[in-house]
């Protein structure tokens, strides 16, 4: 039972952020990473493309409003459900167009919105440019209580760990299926979203994207490089709230090894050069 969410095999499916500007910001992400805008409501926009959704709600900038993760059926989602219900945690149904109607959503100790469900068939057309939404990274001031909620309470496996001189986890990497992660949380000052990441597979496609953006007039502010843990490549640029995107590229796959600890410091998260630290 105590790994029920990497049992289960879970993904990120797809994730809500809040931003002053709705319409601006889907707007850049139809026009910089290949995805269909679809106006809602006057204060939600929706962005699609293959194996990518995000949906934008007006808010506060940066503030996450939900991460949907996504079950392949009922029977994993209702392993889930009894999971959560056995650790007295809260639950509240939740409602989606894009998610069966067995989801449902709790919130973990910084209050980040957490959503468990089965997906609707999206039609999605293929493109040459593959980058799959893939996983969500948090900041907290607490790991700790991060890492007790979600590895202890839910079951994501821990597949490795970054930790301080006075032996303090700065950073830890959760995973809910084969791939290294699909949630990290690093120690900071805020709490909230740190960035999101698509997943490209080949190091070339990395080349072909970093074209494609540099044509818009986009400029990456990390990388390339490659991360010790997950031991993927991967380069960083910011959306127009500022939010940090990360397309990486050769993610490790797990199969049945224990966590590793790395030293905090700049050549665990780029072992290529220089590193973009969050304490």
């Amino acid at each position: 039972m105590h790994n029920t969410i990497l049992n289960s095999e879970v993904f990120l499916d797809h994730i809500a952020i809040e931003s002053a500007n709705p319409k601006k910001i889907a707007e850049f992400y139809s026009k910089n990473l290949m995805m269909k805008k679809n106006c809602v409501s006057n204060s939600e926009w929706h962005c699609f493309g293959p194996n990518r959704l995000l949906i934008f709600k007006k808010g506060i900038n940066n503030k996450l409003s939900c991460a949907a993760f996504g079950c392949k059926s009922e029977r994993k989602l209702n392993k889930i459900r009894k999971r959560v219900l056995s650790e007295r945690i809260k639950i509240t149904e939740y409602s989606s167009i894009y998610l069966k109607k067995s989801s449902f959503s709790i919130c973990d100790p910084d209050n980040n919105k957490i959503v468990f469900g089965v997906p609707l068939t999206r039609w999605s057309k293929k493109n040459k440019y593959h980058a799959p939404l893939q996983h969500l990274t948090l900041q907290s001031i607490d790991v700790k209580k991060i890492i007790d909620f979600y590895h202890k309470k839910l079951g994501f496996a821990i597949s490795d760990r970054v930790i301080n001189k006075n032996g303090v986890i700065t950073t830890c990497f959760f995973r809910s299926n084969k791939e290294h992660h699909s949630l990290a949380c690093f120690k900071s000052k805020n709490v909230g979203i740190d960035h999101h990441s698509y997943e490209v597979g080949k190091w070339k496609l990395i080349r072909d994207w970093c074209d494609y953006i540099s044509k818009r007039g986009l400029t990456l502010f990390w990388g390339p490089g490659r991360h010790g843990p997950g031991n993927n490549l991967f380069v960083f640029f910011e959306d127009c709230d500022g939010n940090k995107i990360e397309l990486s590229a050769e993610l490790e796959l797990i199969k049945n090894r224990k966590f590793l600890d790395w030293p905090h410091d700049a050549r665990t998260l780029n072992l290529w050069g220089k590193s973009y630290l969050r304490v």
